[in-house]
This record gives C-alpha cells, sequence and structure tokens, in this order.
C-alpha cells in the first residue's frame, strides 16, 4: 500500500476508515486512488482492491479515482467501512479501437466503425461469433442458414455487393486474415469496419467489410482464474398447423376416393422433436506482470438437437502470451486449437430427388394415418408421390457425421527502432481438415435399392501469412499529430478434397468406416487448388490540434486468381472529419460533449473466386469409344485473359454525437456503395460448345442510412443503460450485360417443374422473386382465361392476365418479392439495482419476403402429401366464399404470390436476470467474484409469417447462393427458444 504525502493538517479525533473498491462486476480495483477532498491525503488499494486510511477531518468526503473509471465523492459521516462500485468511463473521446494494422482513438476516426465489447458477446450461449453479433451493429444484417446445431450465419455489411462471387465479410482475428474465429468467450473487442476509409486497407478483400477481432489478455496483478458455465433446455419456436389423419383422410378421398386410412394418427412433428439441450463451459487462467501478460481458455459447447439424431459439439483452447524482451522488444504468440463434430445435418433439409426426402420436410409431408412402422415391424413408406422413407427412419438410421480440426499459430515481434518508429512482424499459419462420412442403410428405402451406401469425404486447407510493416508517430508543437504506416503482405493458400463412394454392403454394420466391403464402387474423386496473394499497402494519418482530421489509405494487391494482365489492382480511399467540439466556440460547452462531421471516398475489392476461373479448363470424362470403357478429358470452360477484380466505390457521410458528458450519443451515416466489373457468369452462343463464361459485366448498388442512439437513461442506484440501431439498405441492379433480364431458377430439386424462379433485372434488387399474381379462384360462370396448363374450372387456381392478350403463359410473370429488408434494428436494455443486473435485447427486420416451397408443397392441395390446416376452407361447391383452391389432382406447382409471405420478425433475442454475490460474501467463501443468472433466448417472436419461422435461408451457402438464394424457405431445421442457468467466478 502506498499513502499520498500530506500537505495539510487537521487536529481532532483520528480515525480509521476502510473498504474495497471494484468494477460493477465485482472484480477489485488494483491502484485506485482514495483521497480526502480538498486535500492531498489518501492512499491506493491493494491487489485486493482494499484500503486503509487514517482521517483526523470531523466530515470529510472521500474521492474514489481510477484511470478508465468515472470519479466517485462519498460523504464519510459516520461510517468507517465505505464500499464504492466505480462505473467504467466509457468516453468515446479516449476509447481505444482497433483498426487494420493499428489502434485509434475513437475521437481520431474519420470512418464508419462498430464496436461490440465482450460483455455484449456472453450475454447469452452462443455457437459462434456471428449469433452473439446478431443485432448488436448498425448496418450488419445477420441471419441463422437454419437452426440445425453447429449450422452456420448469413453475415451481409450493407448488403451484398455482388452477384456470382461471394459477400461475406472478411473475419481478421489479432491481425490474422482469415483466421479462425474462437469461441465468445475469448474475445474482448469486435470491430466492424464498414466504409471504404476503414477497409481499403484491406485492398482486394475489403468490398463486403471486415470484423476484427480481439481476443483477451491477461491483465496486470495476480494470476486470475475464471470458471463460466451454462446450461440450456431448448425447444422449436413454432410448429406447422396441419391436418390430423382425419382431417387428413376427408380431404384425400375427395379427389383419391380409393385411398384407404391405414387406421393410425400419427402426428410426425411429435415424433420427430425432443427436448433440446446445451451446455457450456469454458475456463481460463489469465495474468501480467512488468514484462510478462498471458491468457489460457479452453472452451467445451455441446449441443443435442431439437430433432432426434441431430448435434453438435466443440472443444477448443486460446492461449495468447506476450513478452516484453527488452525495452525496445516485444514479443508474443497467439495459438488456437479446436475440434468439433456435427452430426445429423440430414436434417436440416430436403437434398432433392426421390427417395431423399429429409426430417423436416418429411414430417410436414408424410400421411398421417400411418404409423412409424407396419405390421412387420418396418419402417412405413409414403404411398404418395414418391415412395420415400418416414421422417423418423431417415432420423435414426441415415448416418452422417463431420468432424473438424483446426490449429492456428501466430508469432508476432514489434521493435522500437526509435522513439517514433516501430516495426512489427507477424508470420503465421493455419491449417484446417475435415472428415464427412456419410451411410444410408438398408433400412432405408433408397438404401436398400443400392444394397447400402457408404462415403467418405476429406478436405484439408492450410493457410499462410507474413505481414511487416513499420510505424511512424509523431506529434509537432501540440497541435500537429501525424502517424505513417506502411507495410508488405504476403498470403497463400492450399485446398485439398477427396471423396469415395461404395454401394451393395453386405451387412449395414460396417456404416461408412470400411468401404472396401462394398462390391460395387463408385468413381473416387479428388482435387488440388491454390491461390496467393502479394500486397503493398500504406496509411497516413494527420490531425490539426484536435479538430481538423485527414486519412489516406492504400493497398497494392496482386493475386495469382486473376488473369495476367490484371492480376494487380489499386485500391485507394481517403477521409476528412471535423471535430467541431474541440473549436472554441464548443469547446468549454456542457451540453455537447463530442460532435464530429467526417465523410470517405474510396475503392476496395472483391476477388471472392475459385482459382483458376481465368484458365481454359478440362475435365475428364468416362465414356464407351468401339465397345470399350475409355478415359479422356474434354475442354468444359473457355479462357478469360481479362478478367479482373470486383471494384467497389462507396461514399459515406457521418457524424458523431454525445451529449452531458458522453452520457447519451448517437451516430448517423450514410452511404452509397456501386460494385462495377461484377464478376458474372454470361451465357455464350450455343454453337461456341460452352454454355458461359465468367466476365466482368455489370453494376449492383446498395445505399442506405444506419442510426445508433443510447445512453445512461438512469444514472443513480437504480441504472438503465440503452442502445439502439437501426439500418436501412436498398440494394439494386444497375446495369447486366447487354442490359437483359436475368432469370434462374432456385428450388428444392425435386421441384424441378417450376423452372424460372428469381430474375435479376436492372432497376431492381438482386434475387427478386419472379412468378404470377395470383388472384384467388374461380368461381360458378367465371370466364377462364386460357392457357396451357392453367386450371379452368370453378374452384381452379386463377392468376391475372398481365399483358393483357387473353391468354395466360410465361409472359405474365412479372417481380412478385424482394427478399431484402427495408430495414433491421436491435435494441439493448442493461439494467443494473445494487447487485441485481437485467439485460432485454430485441433484433428484428422488416419488409422482407420469403418464398416458402414448404408452404407451397403443403397448400398445393393437389393429393401428393398432406396438408396445412388452410386445407379446411378450400373451395367446394358448397364453400365458395374462399381463396383456398379446390383439391384437385396433377395441379402444377407455380411460383406466385400465394406463396410469397412477408417475413417481418421483431424476436425477444436475449432477457437475462443476473445477481452478483457481494464481495465481501465471496472473499468468504474463497471467490474473488461470483455471478449467478437465469436467461431466455427468443421466447417471444411477432410475425405474421406462417412457416415454422421467418429466420431462414434455404440453401444459401457457397458464393453465388449466398446472393442468389435469399428468403427461400423448405424444410429448413426450425430455429429454438432456449432457457439457461448460468454461473460465471472468478479466482
Amino acid at each position: 500500500m502506498c499513502v499520498m504525502v500530506q500537505s495539510s493538517l487537521s487536529y481532532g479525533q483520528t480515525r480509521t476508515v476502510s473498504g474495497t473498491v471494484s468494477e460493477d462486476n465485482g472484480d477489485p480495483i488494483i491502484g485506485a486512488t482514495v483521497q480526502i477532498k480538498g486535500t492531498t491525503i489518501g492512499t491506493v488499494t491493494d491487489i485486493d482492491g482494499r484500503y486503509t486510511l487514517s482521517i483526523e477531518s470531523s466530515n470529510p468526503v472521500l474521492v474514489f479515482r481510477s484511470v478508465g473509471f468515472k470519479n466517485q465523492e462519498v460523504a464519510l459521516g459516520n461510517q468507517s467501512v465505505v464500499n464504492v462500485t466505480l462505473d467504467r468511463d466509457v468516453s468515446s473521446l479516449n476509447e481505444v479501437v482497433v483498426v487494420g494494422y493499428g489502434t485509434q482513438r475513437r475521437s481520431d476516426l474519420t470512418g464508419s466503425v462498430s464496436s461490440v465489447k465482450s460483455e455484449e458477446l456472453t450475454a447469452f450461449p452462443a455457437i459462434n461469433v456471428a449469433q452473439a453479433l446478431q443485432g448488436r451493429a448498425a448496418g450488419v444484417n445477420i441471419q441463422a442458414n437454419n437452426g440445425a446445431p453447429g449450422s452456420s450465419f448469413k453475415i451481409r455489411i450493407r448488403g451484398g455487393t455482388s452477384i456470382n462471387a461471394s459477400s461475406d465479410p472478411i473475419f481478421v482475428v489479432d491481425g490474422f486474415i482469415g483466421g479462425a474465429l474462437p469461441p465468445p468467450e475469448d474475445i474482448e473487442s469486435i470491430e466492424v469496419l464498414k466504409d471504404a476509409s476503414a477497409t481499403a486497407i484491406y485492398g482486394s478483400r475489403g468490398a463486403n467489410g471486415v470484423i476484427l477481432v480481439t481476443t483477451r489478455r491477461g491483465k496486470k496483478g495476480a494470476p486470475r482464474i475464471e470458471f463460466n458455465t451454462a446450461f440450456s433446455s431448448q425447444e422449436e419456436i413454432a410448429r406447422l398447423d396441419l391436418l390430423n389423419a382425419s382431417e387428413f383422410m376427408d380431404y384425400i378421398q375427395e379427389i383419391r376416393p380409393q385411398f384407404n386410412s391405414l387406421g393410425a394418427d400419427t402426428n410426425w412433428q411429435d415424433e420427430i422433436f425432443r427436448p433440446g439441450f446445451i451446455q457450456n463451459h469454458q475456463f481460463s487462467i489469465s495474468g501480467a506482470s512488468d514484462n510478462v501478460d498471458y491468457y489460457v481458455s479452453s472452451a467445451f459447447f455441446d449441443q443435442k438437437g431439437v430433432i432426434i439424431g441431430s448435434g453438435f459439439n466443440r472443444f477448443s483452447v486460446t492461449s495468447n502470451v506476450n513478452i516484453k524482451a527488452s525495452e525496445r522488444l516485444k514479443i508474443g504468440m497467439n495459438m488456437f486449437v479446436q475440434r468439433s463434430a456435427q452430426e445429423g445435418t440430414r436434417t436440416q433439409e430436403n437434398s432433392g430427388g426421390s427417395n431423399n426426402t429429409g426430417v423436416v420436410a418429411g414430417a410436414f409431408k408424410f400421411e398421417p394415418d400411418q404409423p412409424v412402422f407396419d405390421e412387420n415391424g418396418r419402417y412405413t413408406i409414403a404411398r404418395m408421390n414418391d415412395p420415400h422413407d418416414n421422417p423418423v427412419a431417415v432420423a435414426r438410421e441415415f448416418q452422417n457425421e463431420t468432424e473438424t480440426d483446426r490449429i492456428q499459430v501466430n508469432f508476432l515481434a514489434d521493435y522500437q527502432l526509435t522513439d517514433n518508429l516501430t516495426f512489427r512482424t507477424t508470420l503465421g499459419g493455419t491449417t484446417s481438415s475435415a472428415r464427412e462420412g456419410t451411410y444410408l442403410p438398408t433400412l432405408l428405402n433408397a438404401g436398400r435399392n443400392v444394397g447400402g451406401q457408404g462415403s467418405i469425404t476429406g478436405r484439408r486447407s492450410t493457410l499462410l501469412l507474413n505481414e511487416n510493416y513499420l510505424t511512424y508517430t509523431k506529434s509537432f508543437n501540440n497541435v500537429h499529430n501525424l502517424t505513417v504506416m506502411g507495410g508488405y503482405s504476403y498470403q497463400s493458400q492450399v485446398n485439398e478434397n477427396w471423396s469415395a463412394t461404395g454401394q451393395n454392403f453386405v451387412t449395414d454394420a460396417f456404416e461408412f468406416w470400411n468401404l472396401g466391403a462394398a462390391s460395387v464402387w463408385q468413381r473416387p474423386t479428388s482435387s488440388l487448388s491454390d491461390w496467393v496473394l502479394s500486397s503493398f499497402y500504406a496509411r497516413l494519418n494527420y490531425g490539426y490540434d484536435d479538430r481538423y482530421l485527414v486519412q489516406f489509405n492504400a493497398r497494392y494487391d496482386g493475386s495469382s486468381t486473376f488473369s495476367a494482365n490484371n492480376k494487380w489492382a489499386f485500391f485507394p480511399s481517403t477521409a476528412l472529419a471535423w471535430n467541431v467540439s474541440n473549436e472554441d466556440f464548443l469547446k468549454d460547452n456542457e451540453t455537447v460533449s463530442m460532435f464530429k462531421i467526417r465523410g470517405s471516398y474510396g475503392l476496395t475489392g472483391n476477388q471472392a473466386i475459385s482459382p483458376f476461373q481465368t484458365l481454359a479448363r478440362f475435365s475428364d470424362i468416362f465414356t464407351v469409344v468401339d465397345g470399350r470403357p475409355t478415359n479422356a478429358i474434354r475442354p468444359t470452360t473457355v479462357a478469360n485473359d481479362n478478367l479482373t477484380w470486383e471494384t467497389t466505390a462507396q461514399l459515406n457521410i457521418g457524424t458523431d454525437l454525445s451529449f452531458f458528458s458522453d452520457r447519451f450519443y448517437a451516430t448517423f451515416e450514410y452511404y452509397r456503395m456501386v460494385t462495377r466489373d461484377l464478376l458474372f457468369q454470361v451465357p455464350l452462343p450455343q454453337y461456341s460448345g460452352f454454355t458461359s463464361q465468367l466476365q466482368n459485366a455489370g453494376r449492383v448498388e446498395n445505399k442506405g442510412i444506419e442510426i445508433t442512439v443510447g445512453g445512461r437513461i438512469i444514472d443513480r442506484g437504480f441504472q438503465w443503460n440503452t442502445d439502439f440501431n437501426l439500418s436501412t439498405n436498398r440494394n439494386q441492379v444497375l446495369s447486366l450485360p447487354n442490359g437483359n433480364d436475368i432469370l434462374y431458377g432456385a428450388f428444392p430439386g425435386h421441384m424441378v417443374g417450376l423452372g424460372q424462379t428469381h430474375i435479376l433485372r436492372e432497376g431492381f434488387p438482386v434475387g427478386s422473386f419472379f412468378g404470377w399474381i395470383y388472384d384467388g379462384v374461380y368461381q360458378v360462370g367465371d370466364t377462364f382465361i386460357p392457357g396451357g396448363g392453367f386450371e379452368q374450372a370453378p374452384g381452379g387456381e386463377r392468376f391475372r392476365d398481365l399483358n393483357g392478350d387473353g391468354i395466360l403463359n410465361a409472359n405474365d410473370r412479372d417481380i412478385i418479392g424482394n427478399p431484402h429488408p427495408n430495414f433491421i434494428f436491435g435494441w439493448n436494455n442493461d439494467f443494473t439495482w445494487k447487485n441485481f443486473d437485467l439485460n432485454i435485447f430485441f433484433q428484428g427486420t422488416q419488409g422482407n419476403d420469403i418464398l416458402s416451397y414448404t408452404l407451397m408443397e403443403l397448400d398445393l392441395l393437389s393429393g401428393i402429401n398432406n396438408a396445412t390446416r388452410m386445407a379446411l376452407n378450400r373451395w367446394t361447391p358448397e364453400n365458395t366464399d374462399t381463396d383456398v383452391p379446390r383439391a384437385a389432382l396433377g395441379r402444377a406447382r407455380r411460383v406466385s404470390t400465394r406463396f410469397i409471405y412477408d417475413g417481418s420478425y421483431i424476436r425477444l433475442r436475449n432477457l437475462a436476470l443476473g445477481y452478483n454475490l457481494p464481495y465481501d460474501v465471496a472473499r468468504r467463501v474463497g471467490v474473488q467474484r461470483a455471478r449467478i443468472f437465469v436467461s431466455a433466448q427468443n421466447i417471444l417472436t411477432f410475425t405474421n409469417y406462417r412457416g415454422y419461422d421467418p429466420e431462414v435461408n434455404w440453401n444459401s451457402g457457397g458464393a453465388a447462393n449466398g446472393n442468389l438464394n435469399l428468403g427461400i424457405d423448405y424444410g429448413s431445421y426450425p430455429n429454438v427458444k432456449s432457457y439457461t442457468l448460468g454461473l460465471n467466478i472468478a479466482f
């Protein structure tokens, strides 16, 4: 304990006051100053946050101070023990945020950057960073692809910038581009870089935004041990309202009079769903001395899905060590190791084709009059349409297991060449390998037809990265601040894939672990690809008197992915900002704490295509020549020596405001992004012998507004902090090759008759739904509009004749839906009172449409599967006041407004109540901090969507599918609601 020098004396009775100084989470604050107001008499807290002070004043006021926290004053009165909790000083002026290749004070930022802190990321057990980030940052739209354990999330920062190439942002973990993402519990903060001035430093990969992840580090003091654990029960958010056996038989016998009931009344959703469960545990040790800081953590996540046969588990180790080797040299190492296993992924959706119905699709389609097993103890098989298995058989018997390992190590060294010049070098590598095994046993219909089928697929990816850069920082005359950074980067990746498949096994017992036991072997496959990216980059920041800020970024990228004519490209940006609040007329204003106006413009790129796309490529074929099997090769793509990067030009204008010593804050942004030279598969003439060629053609625009507001609404014994963000984005195609519409189909494999379901058209959003306008049903006496394949009978589907030619055909289709939301939002609220804390977090989207193939399958009423209870209101001669068509055999599937639904929703994403054990009580039981909490996730969803859940992205994986197939629902694994009990302990 250190006692400050006494400069004034007060005479009177001496007494002693003691206590603790801690953070709001219960952690002790080491080195906090405790001082008698108006004097220099005081002391500082020890390693446990404790202090003791002798006082002679009769009624003194104690002032508690610590760097990074707000000062607090306490009138002593007759107290002898004073325990205080200091609030963190969240001043936006002094907060340091991570940017590309460095850090900056928030007050010095010229670009658009959103920050998310660790306490927000760990508000509830999240499967990964994307789920934890959902709704937390303006302009960042995150949706679950489905609710399956271990499933991925679709992330869009300010919309999709591409059509055929990926629009996924890049992740940078502790400076490692494309690094493995640790669990949320091991993350200190996340910065989302959105505009060109922030992302241009990443050049050819910055067009879709950059997410910077900073993992946790050891803090100075004694070794700290933390244990976090949580257990969650889960259930599906909703179920489909389907016909029971009696209602189903009434409907089906109306068009299939000979169809007899098998006597059961099976609720197939009851059969496949079960209570889900999550356990999530994390254990860490950290600490720091003057020369070394360290953080080592292990985490285990295990989820049993709400559908039988599905699950996911993950074990990881995160380690960060930094050493001050000398006064000028610092070295460090970051390491991350992870193994994950996923099973039952087939339950997510229908995989297409006959006999291959997935679990969820099977549960809503399968006849409810059938039992799970027939009289011989075999799984029942569908009697209508294709003879596919019932969903319980698929869930229990189909084997699908994926195991993935990832190891990442990154070494770094900082050397201070002079007082103003620092050199940093990093060398890192990550390797990821995965094995997926599947087995279709003879207990299932499709497996029985081939004597069982097993396959194994393997893949391995190795990524190497070396960064070297210099940073020069200098201040002149206390008004000029200059930072210059420049460097070189080299990155390479090698991808390997292989697979083998066998059929006709003597027994199902081998599953996929003995393909040699198959008597019919399928063709094995293997592939190898690699790429290299070499880059030069630089940034200049200049500030005058903390009022006027200028930034220039530039990156010069060379990629092996592109042709010899276009391997290199230049991506510059510039930004200006004016700190109005530092001007003399506002400098001492007690109301306005910060007022900054900023603007930026720059170019970023997208090179997210596979290697070798510029080259003329050949594919192997197997054919028969003169009666002999022959292996051969044939040309499959034509070369394009002029293929180059997609380039996005972005304008951003923003303002940052805070009031009353940063108690309230607001940020407003306007942006416009235009992506040119789209990497586009352009159709080629049939006589060329090729179907298409990847070319640079077309432009896409995204523009929108982002608003973030928040603050400390109540700041007394009871506290309320709130943060609200809202974002709009308008996506549209500006130009296409020759200005022509491009039609394409996106649907489950067994719905091939649908044909063209989507359109790319100038002036409209990417991935617009394309089809007919549904005008209800024909009534007796109506005039039927003729057209091949269209119904012309009372009760039949009626579609609008758009072009007025008196005939229904393909020319009467138009854009009928937009999968992009009008706006997205997130609203977070934190309440604290004494040792209690409450979190309420809402998230949602508004204005996006969903094309539901699920409801098309059910409400088609063509007698090929079960239906929703909408069928009870179908047209009959006795029930004509309806827009639900009659039951009709052979009705064709058509994409129309009948199956386009509003996908808007508001969701209570998290509701959590916690209690922090008082510091003195915690110490008595041998812990430094203890918090117990209960929480609930997704327990309330307000939506008009009739499907399982509006948060769907069927078949949206991969580069092109990620933008072309938005807003589609078919047989997707439903999202879940969770109830969690957790404990956080620090020793």
